[in-house]
């Protein structure tokens, strides 16, 4: 049987969370840190631990089935190849909840920054120029382009660039090397990519079999299950006060007439706030437990 490929990253911000996601999803692994090939012993999967600029190429050009990247890398990559011509299909069939991210520009302390139109025809330093082109062009303004792999926030101070455009988790990195973060041009997570070659159909059913084990990871990470005892003249109240729980189940409690059991699963979270609203209802044995798994 023909293996299925899936490009992941190597190391980096999405290496862990990528792996652990896949772990969660009953693939059983064999980690090598010093092999860029691992194989699962439980499926017909085989995992390429690459670079993440790497990733988006590989599945544009059918070298693996799917690929778990960050938005940014992806649209960069898709941007350079659109520049040059080059085949850039495939189709994103899940937004991820990790790797948030902005790729923002920002300036030094001592820059008049008075808005976007300050940099133009400027000098920016940054690791994604197809992304900060397509953005600076929509805007009508034009920059001098100064591409850096790496250390891009070094780049105002060493007399490099006057600006810089890069990635911003908690703004930390800018704020050590006396930056201002001025404007986000682009938001991103990660994401997962499938090639647009032809699929076979046993590869296909793999495919659509590991996407319904990923939403229901992540369904249950964002849902918890609350149980609790209510009195039955104030049961309707009691439902409404349940944030996204449609449609709980009820159960009648022994030796209680006055009272039934609930059982929800709730989509939002539940706060200290609504539990004392539901205690005042006369809610009774009020229970709210994470989900490990779930599926619809």
């Amino acid at each position: 049987m023909t293996r299925l490929r899936i490009a992941l990253q190597k190391s980096g911000r999405l290496a862990t969370e990528s792996l652990k996601l896949l772990k969660k999803c009953g693939i059983r692994l064999n980690i090598n840190e010093q092999r860029l090939i691992a194989h699962s012993d439980n499926l017909p999967i085989d995992i390429l631990r690459v670079r993440d600029d790497d990733i988006p190429g590989l599945v544009m050009d059918g070298v693996v089935d799917i690929g778990i990247v960050g938005e940014n890398v992806l649209i960069e990559e898709q941007y350079e190849r659109e520049f040059i011509n080059k085949a850039a299909s495939y189709e994103k069939i899940r937004v991820l909840d990790f790797g948030q991210c902005r790729l923002s520009l920002a300036v030094t302390s001592e820059f008049d920054y008075q808005g976007i139109e300050s940099l133009n025809k400027l000098r920016i330093a940054t690791s994604y120029p197809n992304l900060l082109r397509k953005f600076m062009s929509s805007k009508g303004y034009e920059f001098e382009d100064c591409k850096l792999k790496g250390s891009v926030e070094v780049a105002p101070r060493a007399g490099l660039a006057d600006a810089i455009c890069d990635l911003v988790s908690t703004g930390a990195t800018l704020e050590a090397n006396g930056l201002i973060e001025k404007d986000v041009i682009f938001r991103s997570r990660a994401c997962v990519i499938q090639s647009a070659s032809n699929i076979d159909q046993t590869k296909q059913e793999l495919i659509n079999k590991i996407m319904s084990r990923i939403n229901g990871v992540i369904q249950a990470k964002e849902s918890k299950y609350i149980m609790l005892h209510a009195p039955k003249d104030n049961l309707q109240n009691i439902i409404n006060l349940l944030p996204g729980a449609g449609n709980p189940t009820i159960m009648s409690l022994t030796n209680r007439e006055d009272m039934v059991a609930v059982h929800a699963v709730s989509s939002e979270d539940i706060f200290w706030d609504t539990m004392e609203e539901l205690k005042l209802l006369g809610a009774s044995s009020i229970l709210i437990l994470p989900i490990e798994k779930m599926m619809g």
